[in-house]
């Protein structure tokens, strides 16, 4: 009779980590684009080179500089409006689920499922577009965090639902 309470205050905890992810990463993609407001594209150019030049990522003509180099040059060039209104919209919304699902505000709970599902699907395209290692990996990510928020979700549910 124990294992089931010790296995729901395990994933109880999980979840709890899980949420404090998506926070930090939300918190994360926010102060990201502040940042891009504020900062100017000489700016991050001189940083990369200061990277490249401390051999970080290895030769300056091996896959991860080239990458870096050229996600600068995207960035810094040209109108941000898209990736700082990408970044602003995307960090608020994953730091609004994230207090409403800490809080257990429980119409959260379908909503989070929705965004998180659009996140997967977004990653996946993309990943498939852009031949990416990591967007496959973050989408897993997130299907796990899926998993635990229905899990979540329905705890929640029957407890609230069961007579006191």
């Amino acid at each position: 009779m124990t294992r089931p309470a010790a296995d729901a205050r395990w994933t109880e905890r999980l979840f709890r980590v899980a949420l404090v992810v998506k926070g930090v990463d939300g918190a994360a993609e926010l102060l990201g684009a502040v940042a891009l407001l504020v900062v100017s594209g000489d700016w991050m150019h001189r940083v990369v080179a200061v990277i490249l030049a401390r051999d970080l990522l290895g030769p300056p003509d091996a896959p991860p500089a080239r990458h870096l180099v050229a996600a600068i040059d995207d960035v810094a060039g040209g109108d941000r409006t898209f990736v700082v209104a990408y970044l602003g919209l995307h960090g608020i919304l994953k730091l609004a689920l994230v207090w409403a699902l800490l809080r257990r505000w429980l119409p959260a709970y379908p909503v989070a499922v929705g965004v998180l599902a659009l996140f997967v699907v977004y990653e996946l395209v993309h990943a498939w577009h852009t031949g990416s290692v990591l967007l496959p990996f973050l989408a897993l990510l997130d299907v796990a965090i899926i998993v635990l928020v229905l899990r979540e979700y329905r705890m929640l549910r029957g407890q609230r639902a069961a007579p006191v």
